[in-house]
């Protein structure tokens, strides 16, 4: 029997009527041909029961709640039958969320999960979730944050990089970054840079013993010596992939705000960058770049880890 293929899964919130990562989500299944999942992960305190006082009344209320939240997906695939996907549904009892969700695509192994974040206009950010943080350290698929707003035509991709990665993962996570943005950019007809961002002075600090000590070249001398060195680097990683001339941006500067200067500068939809997941005791670290980037970024969020699911 054919397998079934790997599917777009859509996170659906309930508890609303817009649901843009729904609309993104099936944009985005459309352009890659895949399938489209609808997932509800459905809980309320008063229907859980204690531990060991649940009773066929609350189980049968759970039940219930479950059957509207499937009824509410057959509506939505019914609105979205005009787009001519493969649309399947799941609604399923969970808490906290991102637990269920994680669980959903550790069974499912979806080749993209799409979730909303939401927009705080008097904050003039995006404040992430709990839930958000919680998927972007432990979803083991690539997980794309969306943003209420329309992408452009054709839509701008910014895949965030650091070729001097010294250890395996990290280095493999940049080629996995790119590999997605090139398949996304080709799907989508779109227009794909790719980000670096150096801090040459901090790097000439860093090599020698302490701050006093003198460099043995001058200043101008070393500092165009590391970013050549970044250069290269950068065109290497680069080598193998297909990046139109002047698409590829190397730039100085903390890289939390580069990478909102570039994306802001470029008008860029997505923003594709990395997580590390470190080892068996410890989830995916995002760092600090972002950290401090993250809910500033104008536009959505890919992050992409190397497919470990949580221990």
């Amino acid at each position: 029997m054919e397998a079934e293929r790997k599917a777009i899964l859509a996170i659906i919130d309930p508890t609303v009527d817009g649901q843009p990562g729904l609309e993104r989500a099936a944009w985005i299944a459309g352009c890659l041909g895949l399938p489209l999942e609808l997932l509800i992960c459905a809980y309320d305190s008063h229907l859980a029961g204690a531990r060991f006082a649940d009773s066929p009344a609350l189980q049968a209320a759970r039940e219930a709640l479950l059957r509207d939240h499937l009824e509410r997906l057959r509506d939505l695939r019914r609105k979205f039958a005009r787009t001519g996907l493969e649309i399947r549904i799941d609604a399923r009892w969970a808490h906290p969320l991102d637990a269920g969700i994680t669980q959903k695509v550790i069974e499912s192994q979806p080749a993209l999960v799409v979730k909303d974040t939401h927009y705080h206009p008097l904050l003039k950010r995006s404040v992430f979730s709990n839930t958000d943080w919680n998927l972007i350290r432990d979803c083991p698929a690539p997980l794309w944050l969306v943003k209420p707003r329309a992408l452009g035509t054709p839509p701008i991709l910014l895949a965030a990089v650091d070729p001097l990665h010294s250890h395996d993962e990290p280095a493999l996570l940049d080629h996995a970054i790119l590999t997605l943005a090139q398949e996304l950019r080709a799907a989508a007809s779109g227009e794909l840079h790719v980000g670096h961002a150096i801090t040459a002075a901090t790097e000439i600090v860093t090599e020698t013993d302490t701050i006093a000590t003198p460099v043995a070249v001058p200043v101008g001398e070393a500092l165009s010596a590391v970013q050549a060195h970044h250069r290269e680097a950068l065109s290497e990683l680069l080598r193998n992939y297909d990046i139109a001339p002047g698409h590829a941006h190397l730039l100085e500067g903390l890289p939390h705000e580069i990478l909102i200067t570039l994306a802001t500068r470029l008008s860029a939809d997505v923003v594709i960058m990395g997580a590390v997941a470190r080892n068996a005791l410890e989830r995916a670290f995002v760092g600090s770049t972002a950290e401090r980037a993250l809910d500033r970024l104008p536009c959505d969020l890919v992050v992409v880890k190397l497919g470990r699911a949580p221990q």
